[in-house]
């Protein structure tokens, strides 16, 4: 696992995105369930806080589409 420091003005998804290249709800989840504190700075983060982030696949995996017709 990975820590990085925040940038004044982040917010979780904005982290993950710049970091893991991807912000989808898998990845959300396992960030906030190694930070458990996390919650607590808000939904935009103050520079500087220490974010543990989840070991996730680059890619998210892809979800197959569903037709109407189908």
């Amino acid at each position: 696992m990975r820590r990085v420091r925040s940038i004044a003005g982040d917010s979780v998804n904005l982290l993950l995105y710049r970091e893991l290249g991807r912000c989808d709800d898998a990845a959300e989840e396992a960030l906030w369930r190694l930070n458990p504190g996390l919650a607590e700075w808000g939904p935009v983060l103050p520079a500087g806080v220490w974010v543990v982030l989840p070991e996730v696949e680059l890619k998210p995996v892809a979800t197959p589409s569903v037709s109407a017709w189908d």
